[in-house]
């Protein structure tokens, strides 16, 4: 049996109860917290704010904001009155915002003002201009019928949008008597939250996850790290992904320890934040700790408390995992896999493992977690150490993709495993390695090849800072090897040297035909390197330089 058949809200509840004046959320930046009772009181106020305005169980709300504090008071109010969360990558613009408003069939979407150069206000009055026409109570979208209410994260005020400061005031007024008589009503099998998936290949896809989905898995992933309540996380990553609400936020509230929050990442903010906070664990990509290392500054804050934390989106150089451990003091770091579709963690090390597998693993399976690994071509469950597709079956299997079923079906088989489309293999110990995707292999000439393999070895050539492994169309091999590779500061390394070094190191088949020294690679919001477009500008890159040539 999972470890609790609570709600979300109910957990949180028992929470309060137990440490009512422990901090739960801490914006070090602006000197913001908030005590676990405070924070719950902050929540009961908004989940009543939107049952004023007449949000409630079952509606779908959609938010499109960065980390900032009232995102996890929405978080936890939705939870309460038994709405789903749909989290609206930050990263999005007008095309992708339009396509989840719709797909979603969202009631109601909470924004702030923009990120970075765009406007999520301009863009809501471009797909909905009725906002400045109609009143707010009766919104009546022609191109989203099921759209009636927009909020705006802020005190400002927006035509035809409610704001946060007004909804805490009207959940101020009314009475608890519609809160209180819907609690009871939740179920922890209910579908609580919704991700859309990274959308690197084809639409986006809403992944329905329940309140049991998540909150146990946030509690064996903190397990595995061993927090307790003394246990302080900062939490750089964004709240939009399973990263930041489940690794994050619920594994530190099912162990009542206080979350150390970022709105926006920036290295020198999470290292000065784990310095102010004192905090015992640090999460983040691989890309987010090489940003900390590498800092000017690094060695100018005091990590000492750090003990343990998670690295995880993207598979972890190891010599960067090494100065992870020996440089910020992470001893007991752990590297998580999974997908958003198992709530999103199936395998973990343990701070218990020996740095070797918490290195060169992605652990071993969750309780409560059935995992496997089948041959992609015939479906029979594989040997030891043998390649093949890597499935997960338990409590954390979605409930599947919202009004997708073919896509569904596709994901999860009739037996309850759901296919994760990634290639690994187990050792006798049940230590999984992740050896690269299906679709992301290499097929040169009928010999398959695993990016992964490369990349690890690029890294072990001095000056080389990042290296990231693609397959490039070619008309003699269907396709090639093409590497996209960054250099340490005071590197001089060529293109011709990168591949000098590898020809006489590795397998010819494998030597990337064509390196691409470049600055920085194709980030999503979340820090995941984008594949797809590094492969579209190698082929960019191949023209003009063909063009050169003639």
């Amino acid at each position: 049996m999972p470890f609790t058949t609570d709600t979300i809200g109910e957990f949180f509840e028992k929470q309060v109860q137990k440490d009512p004046d422990r901090d739960f959320v801490v914006y070090p930046d602006r000197d913001l917290r908030f005590s676990y009772s405070q924070f719950n009181e902050r929540v009961d106020l908004m989940a009543k704010g939107l049952l004023e305005i007449g949000i409630t169980k079952g509606d779908n709300i959609g938010i499109w904001a960065t980390n900032v504090p009232d995102w996890l008071t929405f978080m936890f109010a939705t939870s309460k009155i038994g709405a789903v969360l749909v989290t609206v990558n930050t990263a999005y613009k007008i095309h992708e915002a339009e396509y989840v408003l719709k797909q979603a069939d969202m009631k109601a979407i909470i924004i702030i003002d923009g990120f970075r150069d765009v406007s999520y206000i301009d863009i809501m009055y471009k797909l909905v201009p009725e906002l400045k026409t109609q009143n707010r109570d009766n919104l009546k979208s022609e191109k989203f019928p099921y759209l009636k209410k927009v909020i705006f994260i802020g005190q400002e005020k927006h035509r035809g949008m409610y704001n946060s400061r007004e909804l805490l005031l009207l959940g101020k007024h009314a009475d608890d008597e519609e809160l209180k008589s819907i609690k009871p009503t939740l179920d922890c099998h209910d579908i609580i939250n919704m991700q859309y998936t990274s959308g690197t290949t084809g639409f986006p896809k809403g992944v329905m996850l329940t309140h049991h989905n998540i909150l146990n898995n946030g509690y064996y992933i903190g397990e595995r790290q061993k927090f307790t309540e003394e246990d302080r996380l900062c939490l750089p990553v964004p709240l939009f992904h399973c990263f930041g609400i489940v690794l994050g936020v619920l594994a530190t509230l099912t162990h009542g320890g206080t979350l150390v929050m970022l709105e926006l990442f920036d290295p020198l903010m999470v290292l000065a934040a784990v310095q102010k906070e004192k905090c015992t664990a640090l999460y983040g990509v691989p890309t987010m700790f090489i940003a900390e290392f590498s800092h000017p500054m690094f060695n100018m804050f005091d990590l000492s408390t750090l003990r343990t934390g998670i690295m995880a989106g993207s598979p972890c150089p190891i010599e960067a995992m090494k100065k992870v451990i020996n440089e910020m003091n992470c001893k007991d770091i752990t590297i998580a896999y999974g997908l958003t579709e198992a709530s999103p963690v199936f395998t973990q090390t343990s701070t218990d493992d020996s740095i070797e597998r918490r290195v060169n693993t992605v652990g071993s399976a969750l309780p409560e977690i059935d995992v496997k690994i089948i041959s992609p071509e015939t479906g029979e469950i594989v040997g030891p150490n043998v390649q093949g597709e890597i499935c997960c079956r338990g409590y954390n299997v979605m409930k599947g993709y919202y009004k997708m079923e073919k896509m569904t079906a596709k994901a999860i088989d009739e037996d309850g495993w759901l296919h994760s489309g990634d290639l690994a293999t187990v050792d006798e110990d049940g230590f999984y390695r992740i050896t690269g995707r299906i679709k992301d292999m290499i097929i040169r000439g009928g010999e398959n090849i695993y990016p992964r393999e490369i990349e690890e070895f690029l890294f072990t050539m001095p000056g080389i800072s990042n290296a990231q492994v693609v397959g490039i169309p070619d008309e003699k091999y269907g396709e090639i090897v093409g590497a996209f590779i960054i250099v340490d500061e005071d590197s001089d390394i060529t293109e011709a040297d990168v591949r000098d070094f590898s020809i006489s190191k590795i397998a010819r088949y494998k030597v990337p035909k064509h390196v691409f020294i470049i600055k920085e690679y194709p980030l999503t919001a979340s820090g995941k390197i984008q594949k797809f477009k590094l492969r579209e500008m190698a082929v960019e890159l191949l023209k003009e330089r063909k063009l050169k040539e003639e």
